[in-house]
């Protein structure tokens, strides 16, 4: 089977990625049994591969932003926008998911309402009741989040498969096998509340309470399991394709 590649676009904050690895990492062990691939493009331009050398790609979060335009982000839009129209699976989380927004025609951009962060319940839309990621999963879930951007415009042709009252766009699909989550299915409570801790002097300055925010942390069964979910969808593609 070819190698399911991670893209990795940023990195976590010090304190967890010393004690518990990056996002790969989180990522790659959610996965299942997919032989797994990194690469980092914003150190390594001509790190990404050919789009038939893969079986599929997930394209981790960051901590920069998709509107910096910086170059490696862009030559990544281009490059999965390559991954899709070869029908390749694809998986982009928080900023993966603006980036492949803004890859396929859509718009990523600043959220009007700031920053969404901490255990937040999400509803699934109609068109996720048959989504092979999404189909399982209870009406209204719990996901872990950390944005200030989004994706504010879908591409043509992509269809909402959750939401909730601060983002619009929580998940969505374009043609059979591109997915977008706004959210974090790898991150656990623990990483989460870790988060919450290293941004508390922004969101005091924000007016929000971090300790109470904490406090409301829970873990996400249902949000983690799209990766293992991803990943069996990548497996028996790979197995269909072979047949």
């Amino acid at each position: 089977m070819l190698p399911l590649l991670i893209v990795k676009l940023g990195d976590t904050i010090p304190d967890l990625a010393a004690r518990r690895g990056g996002f790969e990492t989180w990522i790659a062990a959610a996965l299942g049994d997919a032989p797994v691939r990194v690469v980092d493009p914003r150190f390594d331009a001509h790190g990404l591969p050919d789009p038939g050398e893969i079986s599929a790609a997930v394209v981790t979060g960051s901590r920069a932003m998709v509107t910096d335009r910086a170059a490696w982000s862009e030559t990544t839009a281009r490059w999965l926008a390559r991954v899709v129209a070869a029908g390749k699976p694809v998986l982009g989380i928080c900023y993966g998911h603006q980036l492949l927004a803004h890859a396929l025609g859509g718009e990523a951009d600043w959220h009007p309402e700031g920053i969404e962060i901490g255990t937040v319940a999400v509803r699934k839309t109609p068109a996720a009741i048959a989504d092979p990621l999404f189909a399982e999963l209870p009406e209204v879930f719990h996901a872990q989040a950390v944005h200030r951007q989004s994706a504010v415009r879908l591409p043509p042709g992509a269809e909402c498969l959750a939401r909730n009252d601060f983002e619009p766009h929580h998940a969505f699909r374009v043609g059979e096998a591109a997915w977008g989550v706004q959210f974090h299915p790898e991150f656990d409570a623990s990483a989460m509340r870790g988060y919450i801790r290293h941004l508390a002097d922004a969101l005091r300055s924000d007016g929000a309470d971090p300790e109470a925010l904490a406090r409301t942390v829970i873990d996400t069964p249902a949000a983690a399991a799209i990766l293992a979910r991803f990943g069996r969808f990548v497996m028996e593609r790979a197995v269909g394709v072979r047949a």
